[in-house]
Parts: structure tokens; sequence; C-alpha cells
């Protein structure tokens, strides 16, 4: 019984290094769909925009938004319902993208540059000096398709996490 169960372990170890995605989820055309802009142009992310995009959200965005949330304000996570109601609405690439590049209030009325990481406070923020718009529209990719992923967990809050 225990030389099977040690068999079927290094067969499992050897056929992930041999062939790694045979674990790896692998999403579907529609669920790498998403909106561009407000206009109803999409695009659709290739699985390396994925990674690249989750490894930049979680090293430069992942103290503060863990599984889609906001530390520093509870009330407002990267779910769906709250970027579409953001002025402007922040539900799509580009409206991530240009929050990224100068962050505003929830309303669009006041800068606040100075207090979230951007890049107009690259020299603040020193995790966004590196970061250029292919980067950013990898982070905002990531953003957007959580929710197909994760579901109602992506910006749940505390329920959750």
């Amino acid at each position: 019984m225990l030389r099977k169960i040690i068999i079927g372990f290094l067969v499992i170890c050897f056929s992930n290094i041999f062939n790694p995605s045979v674990f790896a989820i692998e999403l579907d055309e529609a669920t790498r769909t998403i909106p561009v802009n407000g206009k109803g142009k999409t695009t659709v992310l290739t699985p390396e925009q994925l990674k690249r995009g989750k490894r930049l959200f979680n090293s430069s965005c992942g103290q503060c938004h863990v599984g889609g949330i906001t530390k520093t304000n509870p009330n407002l996570g990267l779910d769906p319902e709250a970027l579409s109601l953001a002025s402007p609405a922040r539900n799509n690439i580009d409206g991530l993208v240009d929050y990224m590049k100068n962050p505003t209030t929830y309303d669009g009325l006041e800068s606040i540059a100075e207090i979230h990481p951007s890049i107009k406070s690259a020299n603040i923020f020193s995790r966004m000096r590196s970061l250029d718009d292919d980067d950013l529209f990898d982070i905002a990719g990531h953003i957007l398709i959580q929710p197909k992923i994760v579901s109602e967990k992506w910006g749940g809050g505390k329920i959750y996490y």
C-alpha cells in the first residue's frame, strides 16, 4: 500500500515537472474577455498577460488590496459594482490605467496621488517607478478578471478575508 502511494506521488510530481500545465486552470476565451473602455470595446487577455498581471498586482498593489479589498477603506473594494459606480467609471482597462496614473477620489473631484501609489507619485511610491503602460494594462486585466474566477470573494471584504 505504501509503495503504491509513493509511486503515485512520484508520478504526480514528475508529470508536473515535465508538463506544468497539467494542474493549471485553463481559462476559456469568454472568461479572458474584458472591457477596454466604456464604449463597448473588449479585448481577450492572453494567459501570459494574466500571469504577469497577477505577479505585478501582488507585488505592487497586493499589500493594500489583497483579495480585491481596500485595507485603508473597507467600504470601497475592487469588485465590479464599486468600480462601475466610481466617477469616472473604473470597470474597464482605460479607467483603471487612468486611475493608476492619476488617482482621484471616488467621485473623481480631487487628486489623491500624494497618498495612493501611482505613476504620478512614483517619486514617493518606489514600486510604481518601473511600471510602464503594458504593466498597468496587465494589472488592470488581473483586477477585472478576478470576479469571473473567484466570484463574490473578490472585493468581498472581511467576510471572506
